[in-house]
């Protein structure tokens, strides 16, 4: 092994384990990796940056500034009072959901389509009484399957489209993932449609009739004289209460010492963690209260839930320096956390993808803060921006569509709806620009000249020789096999754009070696690449449903390990019938 195929190794190790993580922001690693490789003499100075200029980046950023247009469309919500008003069956809403998430994704991204639907599906919830644990996991799932369907509905496809299209001179056309993705997609979504409410059954009626659901939520509550808390000591709290105390703050003061020593006192400030039932219920027998917000008697008031989404600005600040909240006379009275670390107070507190932050202020005032910050309401609130009645940037997507399945390259076609739709002034190209999820092309920017180093210093086909070893790769099937197995194994850990990157080499190798056409080893490197249904973190659908839908780690090795199994199953089948 060379220098240049040991340091590509290393680097793109040290990178997948960071990126699995989450301890330092993607975009930064991505960067750093890049001026790494370029140290390392993986490729030359004029190839850097390069991946910026790549069409499956460019496609991808006209895909999210359409998405931008259409999810202001009332067309979803219009669609949601007419099936409300027909009072389905709870299988019909779930099923109805995921398979609406599942088709948006087919022409946008997952995120897109997983925003879009979400905030649908939970008013339909509400109405008809569905827990979100039914509902939440369904969608995500179901907008990460219908990504497989086309050349558009995840970064993955466009990057194996993109080599393939390097490697013989045509790419793959619009829908010719479709062959194996619309089954597995049609198959996934029916087996978890039908195993949800098995996995999650219906609450009881003491449970149900709260509606803020069992969400684990951090609390700063203020101890009043009449509270049962008082004399109580903190080590009591959790058997008698319900309740996890974090700190006791006594005039601004921190009360140290032992748990079981520890005495609550009238007055006394509880940061505390608990399901958000419990505390409606200690709210309601004034155990423990909240400070009166400013504007409580305000027709205008609201609570809103808001999940932080990956673009969001308010990834990796505290409570406390949330001003886009702040000088909106805007509170933030709770947060459901995905970190188990809670130190300080609750406005020391850290926000991370995922979190779910509890709003109380004027409605109009909240609608414009998520807006600025790139937060998504879990319900309806007044929107900052003018909602869109039209149906003409619906019909010009559908041309865009059209044109790129008929062979015209993505990136032109959607180019051209861009400007359409700036020129019908549905869209503001400046102001969308400034929304964009920067962090995700910045990352599939700069990965793009490392992946391509993978075969162009030899390391694809090193490994490739290595596995030989082990697995008949020569044997179309075998290769298949374990290039979809591959995948799988690592976008549970990692984007899956990042694993297409780095497993398209390989694939491409796996192909020579065993002198067969591409085709069928890409696919399964865009397949296996969205097959991500093993934990919480490899997907940001994944993790945004983790904390709206309050699920642990482990209920999405129950979920998907079924899923991810017919999945594989039913793909190898597939690839096997229609591309060898």
């Amino acid at each position: 092994m060379s220098f240049e195929q040991a340091s590509l190794l290393i680097l793109l190790l040290a990178m997948l384990v960071l990126f699995s993580f989450e301890r330092i922001r993607i975009e930064v690693v991505a960067v750093a990796g890049l001026l790494a490789g370029y140290a390392l003499g993986l490729y030359p100075a004029d190839r850097i940056f390069t991946g910026f200029a790549s069409p499956v980046v460019i496609t991808v950023i006209e895909i999210l500034l359409i998405v931008q247009v259409l999810s202001r469309a009332k067309l979803f919500d219009n669609l949601a009072a007419r099936f409300t008003a027909a009072r389905p069956s709870h299988f019909k809403v779930i099923s109805g959901a995921s398979s609406l998430a599942g088709f948006i994704s087919i022409f946008m991204n997952n995120i897109g389509a997983f925003a879009i639907t979400l905030p649908v599906a939970l008013r339909l919830g509400t109405a008809l009484s569905i827990p979100r644990r039914q509902l939440v996991m369904p969608i995500s799932f179901a907008a990460l399957l219908g990504g497989l369907v086309s050349l558009i509905g995840t970064p993955a496809n466009l990057l194996v489209s993109n080599a393939l299209a390097r490697t013989t001179g045509a790419g793959f056309h619009f829908f010719d993932f479709a062959y194996v993705g619309l089954p597995v997609a049609t198959a996934g979504i029916l087996l978890i449609t039908f195993r949800i409410r098995r996995l999650f059954p219906e609450p009881d009626e003491a449970r149900a009739s709260i509606s803020h659901g069992t969400r684990r939520i951090v609390v700063e509550r203020r101890v009043p004289d009449v509270s049962p808390l008082v004399r109580v000591r903190l080590s009591e709290c959790r058997a008698r209460f319900g309740i996890k105390p974090h700190a006791l703050i006594r005039g601004n003061n921190f009360v140290f010492g032992p748990l079981d020593q520890s005495v609550i006192e009238a007055g006394d400030v509880l940061l505390a963690e608990g399901a958000d039932a419990v505390f409606v219920e200690l709210a309601a027998t004034q155990a423990l209260i909240a400070d009166a917000h400013l504007h409580g008697l305000s027709p205008d008031f609201a609570s809103v839930e808001a999940v932080v989404m990956p673009e969001s600005t308010l990834v990796g600040s505290r409570v406390r320096s949330l001003e886009v909240f702040h000088h909106r006379g805007i509170a933030v009275t709770a947060l459901s956390m995905r970190t188990p670390r809670i130190e300080g107070r609750f406005l020391d507190l850290q926000l991370s993808i995922g979190d779910i932050l509890t709003l109380e202020g004027p409605r109009t005032a909240i609608a414009e803060a998520l807006e600025e910050s790139e937060c998504l309401p879990l319900a309806p609130t007044a929107s900052a921006e003018p909602p869109l009645h039209s149906w003409r940037p619906f019909a010009l997507f559908a041309c865009g569509v059209a044109a790129s399945a008929a062979g015209l390259h993505p990136e032109v076609a959607f180019a051209g709806v861009v400007l359409i739709l700036a020129l019908l002034n549905h869209l503001n190209i400046r102001q969308a620009m400034a929304d964009i999820n920067w962090p995700i092309i910045i990352m599939l920017a700069a990965m793009i000249p490392i992946g391509q180093a993978v075969a162009s210093t030899g390391t694809a086909e090193a490994i490739a020789g290595w596995l030989s070893l082990v697995v008949p790769i020569s044997e179309p099937l075998s290769g298949i096999a374990l290039t979809l197995f591959l995948a799988m194994v690592l976008t549970p850990f990692v984007n899956n754009a990042t694993v297409a990157i780095v497993l398209t080499p390989m694939a491409l190798e796996f192909a020579k070696t065993g002198r067969h056409a591409p085709d069928a080893y890409l696919i399964a490197v865009a397949v296996g690449a969205s097959l991500d249904f093993l934990t919480p973190f490899g997907h940001h659908n994944n993790t945004l449903a983790m904390g709206i839908g309050g699920y642990r780690f482990s209920d999405f090795l129950r979920a998907g390990w079924p899923l991810a199994v017919v999945s594989y199953g039913l793909a190898l089948f597939l690839l096997a019938l229609f591309w060898l």
